[in-house]
Formats: structure tokens, sequence, C-alpha cells
């Protein structure tokens, strides 16, 4: 037996390779079959190519169910659960499914309202429309660093109260049709409120890199009126989202996307008119994000503990 595999575990992590597909953003990864029994070099070229694209994408993955999907997403970390407030049955499986609009229509990075932002996201393609759906990235860590030295200044002492007690259908340009077509009721996605003070710039706890902590969670900046935080919002995430820092994928039935999500902002295309599109997530738990001066996010409202068991991550 030991003859046979090997072999086998060595023909994965040769054959692996990683093909950039962006100048600051994005990569795909030919040669690996995602699951359970992906070896542990695999999986360290793997983060370590995530780590460099922010966001990697694999084709040709039809082999994955969702306990596959959980077996090799639980190779990056722990897990958290699917989501804080939202179910759609199960415990770690966020089901993102649609046949007209979607609530993650607009730029943001996943589940900012709470302190613990989550390090990745996995994500399955299970259903995929005949056109449009597509999603882009953007990477936060390249926004900061083309940003001129003034805005550099006041960006790395601001802070941001994120909450999930917004409301994001009044961003649409059919409220009223999205309402009925909207992937989480708004009801639900509010349920319990949460609200956490970010810095706008963290310290990546992996790559020492800095990022900026955006994205349409935010609800004002520290200190600053609500007129005066829209336009300063709209002045740094328009930076975030310069077509320079983003990358589009074209799902085909299959495929998976793998993002650092302290270090990125996405956007799903709601392009696709009345086909089903669905896709599947997965969170690996992430850590609380730190200032350059080393001050940790802050708590407003809302316990997340059972969202993310975090106390291993920091200890």
């Amino acid at each position: 037996m030991t003859l046979q595999l090997e072999p086998d575990l060595r023909t994965q992590t040769e054959d692996l390779t990683v093909h950039q597909l962006g100048g600051r953003i994005g990569a795909r990864i030919d040669g690996v079959t995602l699951g359970a029994d992906l070896p542990a070099e695999a999986v360290e070229q793997i983060r370590a190519a995530l780590l460099k694209h922010k966001v990697v994408f694999f084709r040709g993955q039809q082999h994955l169910d969702d306990d596959a999907h959980i077996a090799f997403a639980e190779k990056l970390g722990p897990l958290t659960t699917a989501h804080p407030t939202v179910n759609t049955g199960s415990a770690r499986i966020l089901s993102l499914a649609a046949n007209k609009g979607m609530a993650a229509n607009s730029w943001h990075t996943d589940v900012t309202f709470v302190d613990r932002i989550p390090a990745f996201s996995v994500l399955r393609g299970v259903t995929i429309p005949a056109y449009g759906g597509n999603t882009v990235w953007a990477n936060t860590v390249a926004a900061y660093d083309a940003l001129p030295d003034p805005l550099k200044a006041l960006v790395e002492n601001l802070w941001a109260v994120h909450t999930n007690d917004y409301d994001y259908a009044a961003t649409q340009e059919n409220t009223e049709e999205h309402d009925k077509t909207q992937v989480f009721k708004r009801e639900e996605f509010r349920r319990v409120k949460y609200e956490t003070a970010h810095p706008v710039v963290r310290v990546h706890p992996e790559t020492g890199e800095r990022s900026l902590v955006l994205g349409h969670f935010v609800k004002h900046f520290v200190g600053f009126n609500a007129v005066e935080s829209a336009t300063l919002f709209n002045l740094l995430q328009t930076r975030v989202t310069r077509l320079e820092n983003t990358i589009r994928w074209t799902w085909q039935q299959g495929d998976v996307a793998i993002w650092d999500n302290r270090a990125t902002q996405h956007y799903a295309v709601a392009d696709f008119d009345e086909q089903r599109r669905e896709v599947r997530r997965i969170t690996v738990a992430g850590d609380i994000p730190v200032s350059i001066d080393g001050r940790r996010s802050e708590v407003i409202t809302g316990d997340a503990s059972e969202f993310a068991n975090i106390d291993s991550l920091i200890s």
C-alpha cells in the first residue's frame, strides 16, 4: 500500500502549478484535486499562492460534495459556523442561491461587522448560469500601498464602525423587486445586531502587509459625522475598486475560489436575469484585526463567539 501511495502524493504536488492572472491580484492553480486527502505539501503551496495572489481559482472540482468541501477547507484552519445570523440549513455551509438579484452585489469584505473577521472563504460553484453571475475581487493591500502619503497619514489613525444593521436593499436599483428575490431577507440578516470598531488600516497577521478594512458594512468613521463619513468612504472605497486592483472570474460548474478575506473585497455581479445561480461558501476563522499601533478591534454590540472560536488563534 505504501508503495502505491507515495507516487500518487508526489504526483499531486509535482503537478500543481500556479498561473498568475493579474498584475495585482489573482491566480489559477492547476494540477490538483481538492479534498480530504490532499497532501500537506500541496496545502502549503496553495496557502503560499493565496497569501501572494489574494484569491486563487481551481477548475474541474466537480467531485466535491459538501463533506469533501468541508474536509478540504479544514486543512486551511478551524472553521466558523455558516454565518453569524443567516441560516441556510447547514452548520458550516452557507448556500448563496438566487434566480435574480443577490444580496452580495455590492463591494464588501465578509462579516466585518463582527470583531473576528474570517481569514479565508472557500466558495464552490454548484449551479452556474449560462451567462452572467461573475464575481470580482479587489486587492486591499495594493489599494493601501497606492495611496498618496497625505491619505496614508489620515487612514493610518482612522477607525470605522461596521454593522449588519443597515438597509442594503436601499442600494439596489429596484428595491421592491429586489426584496422579493434576494437570497437573505433583511430581517434575518439583521436579527442579531452587531457593531464593531475596526482600524481602517490593519496589519496582516501572516504577511505583515497593511490593508484597508472598508466595504459596505461601514456605518461611519469614528470622529466624523454622517456627511463627512460618506465623503471619506467614497474617496477611499474608490481607491480600493480601481480596475487595476481587481480580477473578474467567469464561473464554470465545479469551480472553486479561495480568497484571503483579510486582504480583499469582492462583488457578485447580478446580471444573470432569472437563471438559477448557487454557490456554497465555507469560512475559515480569522483573528481580531490589529492596527499599525497595536490596538485590536473593539466590540460595540454583539457577541460573535459562537460564530468563531478564536482563542487558539490569538493565544
